[in-house]
């Protein structure tokens, strides 16, 4: 049972990127227009820097800028037919207020140079004010497992709460060369700082067992801290054990002068008190056994006694120690660099062709740790979170004066990244990741610039991945917005995106009870941004 408990705080996955796209870990909702127009991978503008870093040496010479944040916030409903849980339902909340990114690129020539800083994992803070299935249910196996061992107990209580927090920045530096009208190339590299931070509390779990023999309070009726009946528990049966003891040798002397006859009742007889005649009869019942019998019955009944009492004490001092209030405080940390390739093939003014290599940028996290009372993030350990390899093509076509469409396909290789999970990716990852995205842009003005689009993702993880503290779910995300130019030099981006996940049911059987959990999650994001040149 104390192993089960240290489950509880295995969440080292449970935040994934904060992403309204984006593969398991990354995210590619990186500006202000994405949620407008998620298919943005063949846009030649600042935000290149980070979707088309080719395209940049085909913007006009001069300064170019593009600055947005995004608002973004997010539901995580978890739902579990674990037998005996008081509370069905888990919902956790995510929001991240701040989501920036910012780009900055020096065109002259046919070079072009650029800078990005962005989220581009995590980026949020998870809540869950009451815990997870995966908190509840080892607590909740209480109650049956006492009514088992023959100490009814029908109800049980807790306090438990989980904060996490995941943030992935990523600086990335460019140089983009236009080897003709046509063509360009670009090579770059991406640092990237990797932190998450977890705090979580289990605790005040009470119980109300059925057992007046461990204290006059354990009636069936009242709700008592578990620590304390299992301590109670421990106490009395050690000396229970003490006592079967002490008394199997005190017998044995009766029994060693030709006494063994003589029944237990009238041992005041053979100079045994009144109070050590009823403190052996009481051991003996409480080994289940009848107390009028005679000495040498008694004397096998407490010998054969101890052992068990022994055995049941030191399970419940381990009870006790597992159902103690447990804290977690720690942070992880550490940086990896990620090679970034691309090419741009501009066909005409009104199609261009781009695509992107990310190569696996290889992390180790390093636990800085405050409180573990579990034991599960020592101080000092190292972890894997790498950032996977990812391949990305956009297609862009203006196909009216007033109409342009867009597409836009990612491909993850999740299989040959280390997300530090216990089983290897053989046996929880069947396919890797890829999201698809389209999109549209109509002006109807000079000025006025109306755009929708439409993503997809498809998650290769299969059912061993997926628990209430790591999951990965398909997703369809609708978003619309607005590009207001101001001036030929100066634009405004407004753009609200919603993503609808679709939910997985996970269904546990073999381990002694047969359940169901559901997963489940809503999100929606909001971003403002502003265009610049010069």
């Amino acid at each position: 049972m104390k192993k089960q408990f240290v489950k509880l705080f295995l969440a080292a996955l449970l935040f994934p990127a904060l992403a309204q796209g984006g593969g398991i870990v990354t995210n590619t909702n990186q500006s202000a227009s994405f949620l407008r127009k998620p298919a943005q991978d063949a846009v030649i503008d600042a935000t290149g820097t980070y979707y088309n870093p080719a395209g940049l040496a085909f913007l006009k010479d001069g300064f170019h800028f593009s600055l947005s944040n995004q608002t973004i916030s997010q539901t995580r409903d978890i739902s579990s037919t674990f037998p005996g849980l008081a509370r069905k339902e888990f919902e956790g909340s995510v929001f991240a207020p701040l989501f920036p990114t910012v780009y900055a690129v020096y065109k002259t020539g046919g070079l072009a140079l650029s800078l990005g800083v962005n989220p581009i994992g995590g980026g949020g803070s998870a809540n869950f004010e009451n815990g997870l299935p995966a908190f509840e249910q080892q607590v909740a196996v209480l109650p049956p497992m006492l009514s088992a061992a023959g100490i009814t107990t029908t109800n049980y209580s807790m306090n438990a709460a989980f904060d996490g927090s995941s943030l992935n920045w990523g600086i990335q530096v460019n140089g983009s060369y236009a080897i003709n009208e046509f063509l360009s190339v670009s090579a770059g590299v991406r640092y990237i700082m990797a932190s998450n931070s977890y705090k979580g509390s289990l605790g005040n779990i009470m119980i109300n067992p059925n057992q007046p023999g461990f204290g006059a309070n354990y009636n069936g009726t009242n709700m008592v801290l578990a620590t304390d009946f299992f301590n109670d528990g421990f106490n009395t049966l050690t000396a229970l054990n003490q006592g079967a003891i002490s008394y199997a040798g005190a017998l044995q002397q009766f029994i060693d002068n030709n006494f063994g006859t003589v029944n237990l009742a009238d041992a005041g007889t053979l100079g045994l008190t009144a109070e050590q005649i009823g403190q052996i009869q009481g051991i003996i019942v409480a080994a289940g056994q009848d107390p009028n019998v005679n000495l040498v019955t008694a004397q096998y009944i407490l010998s054969s006694a101890a052992p068990g009492f022994e055995q049941n004490a030191t399970q419940m001092q381990g009870f006790g120690q597992a159902v103690a209030d447990k804290e977690l405080d720690a942070k992880q940390s550490g940086t990896g660099i990620s090679p970034i390739v691309g090419l741009n093939i501009k066909f005409s003014d009104e199609l261009n062709f781009a695509i992107k290599y990310e190569h696996k940028a290889s992390i180790t996290l390093t636990n800085t740790t405050t409180i573990d009372d579990v034991g599960f993030y020592p101080d000092g350990q190292e972890v894997a979170a790498d950032m996977p390899s990812m391949l990305a093509m956009g297609l862009d076509y203006k196909a009216l004066p007033a109409l342009r469409l867009s597409g836009g396909f990612h491909y993850y290789f999740d299989k040959s990244a280390d997300y530090g999970k216990t089983l290897p990716n053989d046996e929880i990852i069947d396919k890797n990741y890829w999201e698809a995205a389209l999109g549209l842009e109509y002006s109807f003005s000079n000025s006025f610039i109306l755009s929708a689009g439409y993503l997809r993702t498809q998650t290769g993880v299969n059912d061993k991945y997926h628990s209430d503290l790591s999951h990965s779910l398909n997703t369809n995300s609708v978003g619309a917005g607005v590009k207001y130019l101001i001036n030929s030099n100066l634009a405004l981006n407004f753009g609200i995106m919603n993503t609808f996940y679709e939910g997985y049911t996970k269904t546990f059987e073999g381990s002694g009870f047969n359940y169901d959990e559901n997963y489940n999650r809503s999100a929606l994001s909001i971003g403002i941004g502003v265009d610049v040149s010069f």
